[in-house]
């Protein structure tokens, strides 16, 4: 916590940042409901001061280890939204995806979410495993309906190197026609498709920044920045960090770089895609795809009308 606290004053003065500049701040990619909610304080009155006025604070939470208790003293810090990496709602698969609870942690763990003070609160749920049906996944989806969330990620089981599955890559194992099922089922229940993976009554802002090609601050081992064309990279290892939080490795994007992931990352969101990103040829195959009923044209932007045809979409506006 001292070396996170370290490298933000760092940032602030590296980048010139204001009080009540920053929109949101998102503490996760890990398990942060495992370390004690008191080591977060100073660290959210360091960083509060830089933070906007009714500025998004998002904490990540493992069903498993986020107690009321927990809940409750890190929503008084200043937390006011929380997203649960719930993944499933039925045992079998949890248990079959590793996991340490159970369904009756998630349902208390959202109960205490809500009972804590968090008026948003977002649900992990995991799909594509071999094993899934469209009777589980409906069950799934009855059983979040039930609680008081306002968000849901819906994300497609990924096989990554020196992770469990990584010598079962069988586990993982999509089908399309299920996934369509799942996700208007999803928009049935009354949440709204903003991205290819993240269905809301609520969006999230910080997802939002990221589909907007925003700056961003990644402080932490591992925790990638990006601001004006340059990528950040600190080191990935705890330990390394530690010794020393002001190492960064610095990728220059090209203006190429920029363009295609700005592309990619607002077909496959509700942001939608600047006709003046796109040079000509680019312009009349967007068009095109208009014609087909692929896209969307409207007050100077193209729109995606299927986000799991994003990355076709952009490649074929790409000419690729």
């Amino acid at each position: 916590m001292d070396s996170l606290i370290e490298q933000f004053e760092f940032e602030v003065e590296r980048h010139n940042i204001e009080p009540k500049s920053l929109e949101t701040l998102f503490i996760g990619g890990g398990t942060p409901s495992t370390i004690d909610a008191s080591l977060y304080m100073e660290l959210f009155d360091k960083i509060g001061r830089y933070l906007k006025v009714g500025a998004e604070i998002t904490v990540e939470a493992n069903p498993h280890s986020a107690t009321e208790q927990w809940l409750s003293q890190i929503y008084s810090l200043g937390a006011n939204r929380v997203s649960l990496g719930v993944q499933s709602f039925s045992d079998i698969k949890l248990n079959k995806l590793g996991r340490e609870h159970t369904r009756a942690d998630a349902f208390r763990a959202v109960e205490a979410a809500k009972k804590s003070g968090f008026d948003s609160i977002n649900i992990d749920l995991i799909y594509a495993h071999c094993d899934d049906t469209q009777e589980l996944l409906l069950q799934d989806l009855q059983s979040a309906f039930s609680l008081p969330i306002d968000h849901i990620s819906a994300y497609a089981l990924t096989i990554e190197s020196g992770t469990l599955f990584a010598k079962r890559p069988e586990v993982a194992s999509e089908d399309l026609e299920l996934t369509k099922t799942l996700f208007e089922e999803i928009k049935k229940g009354g949440f709204e498709q903003y991205e290819i993976s993240n269905f809301a009554q609520t969006r999230s802002k910080h997802n939002l920044g990221y589909w907007q090609y925003r700056p961003y601050i990644g402080l932490g081992a591992g925790a990638v920045g990006s601001i004006e064309q340059v990528r950040y990279y600190p080191h990935s290892s705890i330990e390394l960090y530690i010794k020393n939080p002001l190492y960064r490795r610095e990728e220059k994007l090209s203006s190429e770089d920029v363009k295609s992931e700005k592309l990619l990352l607002a077909l496959r969101s509700c942001v939608g895609v600047d006709r003046a990103l796109l040079n000509t040829q680019e312009l009349q195959r967007a068009q095109w795809l208009c014609e087909e009923g692929r896209l969307k044209d409207q007050d100077g932007r193209f729109y995606n009308r299927d986000y799991l045809l994003s990355d076709e979409i952009t490649l074929y506006i790409q000419g690729n």
